[in-house]
């Protein structure tokens, strides 16, 4: 299960774990225009996990998924 809201600056995502027990924490994917951040709660150390990634790393993250085992890299053309 998921949410999409669109705020001022920000559209968030948030994944919501409707799997099977045991659950994982919500994740949530604030989507910027300079970056896109992922944030989840770790109940060992009581903080919420950030993770930043730039335009071009999403990109790249989003190709990964639908490609075999390998290095890649976009060419500048």
């Amino acid at each position: 299960m998921f949410t999409i809201e669109h705020e001022f600056d920000a559209t968030v995502v948030t994944l919501i774990d409707d799997g099977p027990a045991p659950l994982q924490e919500d994740v949530t994917i604030n989507s910027f225009a300079e970056c896109l951040t992922v944030e989840q709660f770790d109940t060992r150390t009581d903080t919420i996990m950030k993770i930043t990634l730039s335009p071009e790393q999403v990109r790249d993250l989003a190709a990964a998924l639908d490609l075999p085992e390998g290095a890649y890299q976009f060419s500048r053309i």
